[in-house]
Parts: structure tokens; sequence; C-alpha cells
């Protein structure tokens, strides 16, 4: 009924702006640009009224001359564009999860990348929704922010500086410094200092029988994570004619002492009291490296290095202050992993086309060394040496053509993977494999328009899930004196086959994926086998089928740009005879405003309902709200911004999970409504630095 009062209103709206459509002012034309081409032509705009056009199997929105050029930072210009959600600095596509993030072909490492580059040195973004073989597999989506070629002599600062007020305070302070010169040298550096104290509020209710009992176990949480975090990140970019190279490298620092105040029961015994405190610290490190080539004939050559090494140290201590019957339960926890990656292709025109072939390779390792302190909870979560060494060697193929106004491009990719699993020092062959991978991909298009305002794609992919390395750790975690938490080494590669269907025609676009997938992954919970009462909560596999569905109006209206989007993901699931098929509906509305003396205001408006995710079934959240208003000054050097989140104080998160005979039910409140000041200042702003990409960014997710 909320969401009928809220819908139904918009749906009147667009259908009033749409019948009194007025004639607007011809476009100049310009070359189309999408993945088909490396690099984004500019774009002339005169006054069009809508900015996004699908171009192949990409969704290609102009920044630059637009409203969006203003908002800020280019979080802030994602987060009002289709099928894009910002939440907390995390970019996600809707249906796709997170996706791969560019700027002039260098990766995004976190949020602060983006939020260092000013929104009105953006000229477009392009959203690469069927990626081709160019790519990991697994990769559902990527975004391409090409930046405005304005170079500057001399030196460039930007400084950007928040508070942010919720149940608690935190800020932080990015400082990006550029420095260009000759027409051929670029040396930048950023610093980044940031303190977090988020707070998380929950119950979690496990319902099941025991022993021919109906049995009830629970706890309560009151969590605080206090952490600060430093950062410093330096680089260079070198160009001689058509040969560019460059690298930069970047050291993180993160401390936090986190606290959770809460109680366990079982049944209707007493509550039992709990304090559990972690401390944690970890010193990561990183460094890339690109040498790019381009050749008279049009051939390009082009290399990406990356190196890796996260180290990570926690201790653990529950202690129940008011019952002498449970002792103290300590752990001590060492995770070290490393990465090595190369990526290297070329690129020449064939055809009416051009083919990209290369190989992408990596070698990983990773080191847990979990230590429980305490002897009698040892009897069940003994102390465990995993170690993982992985050697991937890809490599692949692709061609894009066009023929007239039909596109073309197909790929395959081919992957090797040696997996190696030891347990307290000893090889495990029962789960150590090597496995060979063969993924194709093809993909349609016809622009019945030739502008992208009228076009449908149709797109298939074949590709191989790899799970995380956290959840092939044969390591159990004490949770509570009946819960313990764990991986699976046990899982096997997933194999998926995709199907998907993009159209656009005029305001309108539509986006349809159908997904079978075979030993993907979730997470399950029931007995564990134990001396006493035991429930674990781990990774299996299993076989799903799902179909996301989307519908998305927009349009320039005057003062005002709108973005909505409907959508609905069904899904057809069954484990251990239980079955999940409860689709999700979802809708988002995205407003820009340009309101007089230079004021902007953001107003997002979204919800979903009930439904299954994988495994758990998710609480409806009907109505959420996010706005922001912002002005600058000084020449549009400073911008001054004012934003909350969660203005109705309904985003929670509240789940079910029905599994193996245990129903657990789980909600948590996070102190995500808050209200933040955010002051941006730049001086001489430029393009955007690092001009390479990144290799094996699969393995980096899986890190």
């Amino acid at each position: 009924m909320l969401m009928s009062k809220v819908i139904l209103p918009f749906i009147l709206i667009m259908s009033v702006a749409f019948t009194a459509r007025s004639q607007q002012p011809s476009v100049t034309p310009t070359q189309p640009s999408d993945s088909l081409v490396r690099e984004l032509g500019e774009v002339v705009v005169t006054a069009r009224d809508q900015s996004t056009r699908l171009v192949g199997n990409s969704l290609v929105s102009t920044i630059a001359g637009t409203p969006l050029a203003e908002l800020g930072n280019a979080l802030d210009v994602l987060s009002q564009l289709p099928m894009i959600k910002v939440s907390d600095d995390e970019v996600s596509i809707h249906g796709k999860g997170s996706p791969l993030i560019y700027i002039d072909n260098r990766p995004v490492s976190d949020g602060f990348d983006l939020r260092t580059l000013r929104s009105r040195n953006i000229r477009n973004v392009e959203l690469i929704l069927a990626p081709g073989a160019e790519y990991d597999a697994t990769v559902g989506a990527v975004l391409k922010i090409t930046t405005r070629r304005t170079f500057i002599e001399g030196l460039s600062l930007d400084d950007e500086l928040q508070g942010k007020a919720a149940r608690s305070l935190t800020g932080y302070e990015i400082l990006n410094l550029r420095y260009f010169f000759r027409s051929s040298t670029e040396l930048f550096a950023t610093g980044l200092a940031a303190h977090n104290n988020s707070v998380m509020r929950g119950a979690t209710v496990n319902s099941l029988d025991y022993e021919g009992q109906p049995t009830v176990v629970g706890s309560s949480q009151s969590i605080r994570r206090p952490s600060n975090n430093l950062s410093a990140k330096f680089g260079f970019n070198q160009t001689f004619g058509s040969l560019s190279f460059g690298a930069w490298y970047k050291v993180l620092r993160e401390d936090g002492h986190f606290s959770n105040q809460g109680s366990e029961w079982l049944d209707d015994n007493p509550l039992i009291e709990r304090n559990i405190t972690k401390r944690i610290s970890g010193t990561n490190h990183y460094s890339q490296y690109y040498l790019d080539k381009s050749f008279a004939s049009g051939g390009r050559i082009h290399f990406d290095g990356s190196l890796i090494d996260r180290n990570t140290r926690s201790a653990t201590t529950t202690a129940y202050t008011l019952s002498d019957l449970y002792p103290d339960v300590s752990s001590t926890q060492r995770y070290d992993s490393r990465l090595y990656a190369g990526k290297l292709t070329y690129s020449m025109p064939l055809s009416k086309g051009s083919l990209v072939v290369g190989t992408e390779d990596s070698y990983t390792t990773t080191r847990v060394d979990y230590r429980m302190l305490n002897e009698e909870i040892g009897s069940y979560i003994p102390s465990a040496l995993s170690e993982v060494a992985q050697t991937s060697l890809a490599g692949f193929a692709s061609y894009s053509a066009g023929f007239g106004k039909l596109g073309l491009t197909a790929g395959l990719r081919y992957e090797y993977k040696n997996f190696s699993y030891r347990l307290d020092g000893k090889r495990d062959d029962s789960l150590s494999r090597r496995d060979n991978f063969v993924t194709p991909d093809i993909s349609l298009s016809y622009d019945f328009s030739g502008d992208g305002s009228k076009s449908l794609s149709l797109s298939y992919k074949s590709f191989t899930e790899l799970p995380p390395y956290s959840s092939l750790s044969n390591g159990l975690s004490y949770t509570g004196i009946h819960e313990i938490e764990g991986g699976n080494p046990a899982l096997r590669d997933g194999r998926s086959h995709q199907l998907q269907l993009l159209g656009m025609m005029g305001d309108f676009m539509m986006q349809a994926t159908f997904r079978r997938s075979f030993d993907t992954y979730g997470f399950i919970k029931r007995i564990y086998p134990a001396d006493n009462l035991q429930l674990i909560f781990q990774p299996v596999n299993f076989n799903v089928s799902a179909a996301w569905v989307y519908f998305v109006w927009q349009r320039r209206i005057g003062c005002w740009q709108p973005v909505l989007t409907l959508g609905v993901n069904p899904q057809w699931l069954e484990v251990g005879g239980e079955k999940y098929d409860k689709p999700v509906y979802a809708w988002f509305f995205d407003n820009t405003l340009s309101l007089p003396f230079g004021i902007l205001l953001t107003a997002n408006l979204y919800g979903q309902s009930s439904g299954y995710i994988h495994t758990q079934l998710m609480e409806s959240k009907p109505l959420m709200m996010d706005a922001g208003i912002q002005k600058s000054f000084l020449g549009k050097s400073l911008t001054v911004k004012l934003s909350a989140s969660n203005i109705f104080n309904s985003r929670r998160d509240g789940w079910r999970l029905r599994s193996y005979g245990v129903d657990m039910i789980k909600r948590q409140t996070y102190d995500n409504r808050y209200i933040a000041l955010t002051l941006s200042y730049s001086f001489q702003p430029r393009k955007s630095s690092y001009k390479g990409s990144d290799a094996a960014s699969s393995e980096i997710n899986r890190l």
C-alpha cells in the first residue's frame, strides 16, 4: 500500500511530462562511444534532455554540460545515474553487485579515490553491463569514468573534509596533490586520515528441535567499532610520444578496538551477560605499474602489473561477566596474503572492427593462523593453520565490429587454476585441485535510431565462480556458547550461464537477465556434531536459477532531472528440502534539482519488498530516503554540502534463514541515520592521475 502511494504519483508525473514534451534543440552529432571504442570521444552537448544512451551493452552517460557536473565528486555523480546505487561510499549495480571501476583506465581501489575526483572534471561515465572476455568471467559489470582532458602545468590541489554526526561522530580528510610539467610528466600524491565509530544493535534467535525437544538459542548485540585509518599514496605518469608508463604505491594502516556487549540465552533459562572485545591492526601495501605503446598501424600494446601484500592481526576475548560457569574464551588470528599479477593485451584494427588478445596471470598465497586459547573450547574448535596457494593463468581473445546499425562482440577466455590447500602443514589432496575453464561470450546489438536512443542488444556468457579465500578456510570461530562460524574447504567452483536483454526507447530503458548457476555458494545454519548443542553458520554449494528485470525512466524536465527504476528479482532454489522462491521487488527514485543562486538539491527515495536472496528471506523496507543540498563559492573552487542519510530511520536489516531444521531470525539496526557536512576545495582542478589498469582484479576481490 505504501509503495503504491509513493510510486503511482511518480508514474502520473511521468505520463504528464511525456505527453507535454516540447521540441528540444538539436544535438551536435558525435561518433557513438562505448566499449567498442577504447577512448571515448569528446561529446558536445547543446541543451539535451537526456544524457544517457544505450550503445551496444553499455550505458554511456554524458556528465559535462549537465547539472550532474556540479554535484561535487564522482560518488555524487554515480548516485544519480541509472542502474547505479551508492551507499556509504560503496558502489553497486542493480542486479550485478559490485563493479570494477576505472578512472581513465586506472583501477579504483576504494571510495576515497572516487571522492578525490571532482564532478566538473568528469566527461562521461560508461557502464558496461555485459563485460567480455577481456575481463574475468565473474565480473558482472564495469564502470569506466573518463575525465575531461584539461592539462594545466604546475601544481593542482584537492582537499575534502567531512564531519558526520550519527549516534557517534566520524570524519575524514583527503588531500590530493598533482604536479604536471613539460607536457609529459605528472607526479601525484594522496593522503588520507579517517576516524570511524559505527554502532550496531541487534538480536538473533534460533529455533530448532534438539534431542527431540523444542529448543531456542538466542543472543543480543550492542557493537561499537571505533577505528582509525591512515593512508598515503604516490606515483607518476610519463609520456614520450606514443609511449607512456607509470606506477604508484599505496600503504594503508588500520587500527580498531571493537566491543560487543550483549547476552545469550537457552530456552527459558536466565540471560547470560557477555562482553566481547576485539583488537585488530593491519598494514596493507599496494603497488601497480603500467606501460602503454601505440603504433602507427593502429595497434596498441598495454601491460599492467599488481602487487598486494596484506597483513592483519586480531585478538578476541569473550567474557561472561556475571557467571562463573563459563570461563573466558580467547583466540588470536594472523592473516597474511600476497598477490602477484600481470595482464598483457594487444589490440589492433581488423576488418570493420577491432581485435583484442591477451593474457592475465596471477599467483596468490593466503595464510590464516587461528589459535584457540581456551582448552575446553579447543576440543571442538581447534587451533588451525590454513594455507592456500593458487596459480591462475588465462588467455583471451575478443572481437568487436560494427556493420551499419548492427554491432557484434564475441570473445573466448581460457583459464587454468592450480589450487593447493594445506592444513597444519599437510597438503590435503582431497581439496587441492587443478581446473581448466573455457568461457565464451557473444553479444549482438542493433541501433534503430543511430544515436542510441532506440536500440536493443542481446548477450550470452558462461563463467566460473570461485569462492573467496575466507570461505575456503577450514578454521572455526567461536561466536557464542552454542554458536560457531566456519568456512568450507570442500566448496566447489561454481558454473553459470547467463542471458541478458537490454533495450532503450526514448526516455525508457529495460534490462532483463536470466542466470542458471550450478554449484554456486550460499550460507546455511545447522547442528554441528559436538558433545553439547552447537550451531554452525557456513557456506555450502547449491544450484539456483534467478532473474533480474529492471525498467528505468529518465528525463530532464527544466531544472529537474529524475531517474525512476522499478525492478523484480525472482529465484528458484531448493536446499535440504526447503524452498526459497519468494521474489524481491525494489524501486528507486533519484532526483537532481538545479535551484536559483547555484544551489543543487538531491533527493533519492527507494525501497524493497520482502523476498529471498539465496537462502535468506529479507525483511521489507518500503520507504527510505537520502537527501543533500550544496552550493559552490570562490568561482566554484569551494563547495559546501549538507547531506542527510536514512531520513525516515527505516533502513534496518532483518532476515530469516531456515535450513536443516534450524529457523534463524536476525534483526539489526545501524547508525546509518546521519547528517554530514562536507567542505571541498580545489586549486587548478584537472584530470585524474594514474593511467594504468589493474591485473587479476578477481583475485584482488577474493582477497
